[in-house]
């Protein structure tokens, strides 16, 4: 039987410690923080307050850059990205709430590379399931766990954030 509740707020914390570790072993000072709309963005702003960054947080909208734009088509409500600094010669923290096939996270660094070359980017994700499609990995990750063909996951929020699984 598989989880279906969580605690965020732990999990972000431990996420804020990985992070930490992951930044010193690797002499990473300063990174940016950027969150994929929307609950990579809410991620994002707890991740930015925990490890104390002094740059604001970026908001990436990756709707054009989908891969499935054509089946799925446009939503009325698009808004543009959101990044108030270079990125160029930066090293990025990207943050989103799910990594499942990697076809999310190949269409945020399309759209990063739009706006410059990073020296980096690390990939921070909530919750990672089986069943990529792309060679894509995270280093670092809140919640490894396999999950049936029919379930999927949703994250509440922005306060008091609640990640559920369900089935279809």
């Amino acid at each position: 039987m598989h989880k279906t509740s969580y605690d965020v707020q732990s999990t972000l914390t431990e996420m804020a410690i990985q992070l930490n570790q992951y930044l010193d072993k690797n002499n990473i000072t300063d990174p940016l923080v950027i969150g994929i709309r929307t609950a990579g963005v809410w991620l994002a702003e707890h991740l930015h307050q925990e490890l104390g960054l002094p740059d604001v947080i970026g908001e990436l909208n990756i709707n054009f850059y989908r891969d499935d734009f054509s089946r799925i088509g446009l939503h009325p409500q698009i808004t543009p990205s959101n990044l108030p600094f270079s990125i160029e010669d930066r090293h990025i923290i990207l943050v989103d709430d799910v990594l499942f096939t990697g076809r999310t996270i190949r269409a945020a660094m399309n759209e990063l590379y739009d706006f410059g070359r990073p020296s980096s980017i690390i990939l921070a994700i909530l919750f990672e399931r089986e069943g990529r499609e792309l060679p894509i990995a995270a280093q670092v990750t809140g919640i490894k766990q396999d999950l049936d063909a029919n379930q999927y996951i949703s994250l509440s929020g922005p306060e008091n954030m609640q990640l559920r699984v369900g089935n279809k």
